[in-house]
């Protein structure tokens, strides 16, 4: 079976969830006897430390020219020559450290054609994307890495129907919920209407499967539920928790991901005269629109003088990130948003640590898998500064939660298991068509 994943680059200056999950999918599957993977990526380039081999270097789809199709009506039919340079590394890397923006105003007429595959997907690359990946034979599998770019599925459909076509589901919403009416409803219509074209969804919760399905009625029977699997870094980690305690953020700081809930948390714990010894550690990067959310957090810690108890790592990927874990005992991410999965839960439990997390969106569902954590209800603040301090607290809990983590990925959530999953899912595909 010949698998080729469609996947959309988002930069590389922040810890990308979903780009993280691709590239997990792509390794697992690699795994699988009689299945050869292959990865192409869309729009963006892909961070060069999730690049794996079987990854394409050739960009389709270039953000610079999509763009400019979408917002200048005069260079909707300029000639491919013009891609070639508007897309060329130079200028694409240049965009990918501009990337990351979670702002939908003025993208939301791009976003609806990208669904429905209408004016944003020129047919003239449709054809050069189908001409690459079936150099040495048509792939039996496509593999899109997220819903908003279902309209590429029906395109490809067109072109050749004997190829089937698997579509991830994660974070979909992040995007459309910040969109205006009536750009927001009409997206998830047409994402409903545009299922037809797809043979099959994966998700790696069911609460994602649930609000997915709601909020387009998509047919459920075409969804499958494959938890995300992880192997842990071949890193001998210290016991925990350590003699100084320090608590640890692990995403991209933004306000979705709760940075400035966990900065608010950790001043409170501060300031109870209870933790003088505690640090906050925090690990995943920002873009260039984050800056100024980030500034104001560092700004709320200088005030209070406790610049020495917080410590922001550069790097979380490689070495960096291994640094990170090693240096804090408890993590948790307490987004504001509600999430369809969690992959720095199983990096903090793979490693032995122990996270607390609102009892929201497929949180619950995760710990549940890994026994590596607790949730906490409702979610706020003090409820968050409650909980970290009872487990600061409790020092054996830290180390008992710790290893039902380690435990509870190895066995229940492994790449092993997700390869299987996924396999399956590629099946079942082909016996619909």
């Amino acid at each position: 079976m010949k698998v080729v994943y469609l996947i959309t680059g988002s930069g590389s200056e922040f810890y990308c969830a979903n780009c993280y999950r691709d590239m997990l999918y792509l390794r697992a599957i690699k795994k699988v006897p009689g299945i050869s993977a292959r990865a192409v990526p869309l729009y963006l380039p892909p961070d060069k430390s999730l690049r794996d081999p079987g990854f394409e270097k050739e960009v389709f789809f270039g953000a610079i020219s999509m763009f400019l199709r979408d917002k200048v009506k005069v260079l909707r039919n300029m000639s491919p020559f013009w891609d070639k340079i508007l897309d060329s590394p130079p200028l694409l890397k240049l965009a990918s450290k501009m990337s990351g923006s979670t702002n939908t105003d003025g993208l939301e007429d791009m976003t609806l054609n990208m669904i429905s595959g209408d004016n944003s997907f020129q047919e003239h690359e449709v054809e050069r994307l189908l001409r690459f990946i079936s150099k040495d034979g048509a792939p039996d599998i496509i593999h899109l890495s997220n819903a908003l770019i279902m309209g590429l599925g029906k395109l490809i459909k067109q072109k050749n129907s004997d190829i089937n076509i698997v579509c991830s589901l994660l974070n979909e919403d992040d995007w459309i919920e910040d969109m205006k009416e009536p750009y927001r409803s009409k997206a998830w219509e047409l994402m409903g209407e545009q299922a037809g074209c797809i043979d099959r969804f994966i998700t790696p919760s069911n609460y994602y499967k649930e609000l997915f399905v709601g909020k387009t009625g998509a047919d459920p029977e075409k969804v499958d539920v494959v938890p995300i699997g992880f192997d842990p870094e071949p890193v001998e980690w210290p016991e925990k928790p350590s003699n100084n305690p320090s608590i640890g953020f692990f995403s991209r700081m933004n306000d979705y991901n709760g940075f400035d809930k966990m900065v608010d948390a950790f001043i409170l714990l501060k300031e109870s005269g209870r933790f003088s010894d505690l640090k906050l550690l925090a690990c995943g990067g920002f873009t260039g629109e984050d800056k100024p959310f980030v500034s104001r957090q560092k700004k709320k810690i200088k005030r209070r003088g406790l610049d020495n108890y917080f410590e922001l790592f550069d790097e979380f990927t490689g070495n960096g990130k291994i640094d990170f874990l090693k240096s804090v005992d408890i993590i948790s991410v307490p987004v504001s948003k509600y999430d369809g999965y969690g992959l720095y839960i199983l990096e903090a439990n793979s490693a032995g640590i122990p996270v607390v997390m609102p009892h929201t969106g497929a949180f619950p569902e995760i710990i549940a898998h890994t026994g590596g954590g607790i949730t906490y209800s409702p979610d706020t603040v003090g409820e968050l500064a409650k909980n970290l301090a009872a487990l600061i607290n409790d020092k054996e809990k830290i180390h008992d939660l710790g290893a039902k983590g380690k435990k509870g990925v190895a066995e229940n959530l492994s790449m092993r298991r997700m390869s299987v999953g996924i396999s399956d899912v590629y099946n079942k595909s082909r016996k619909t068509t």
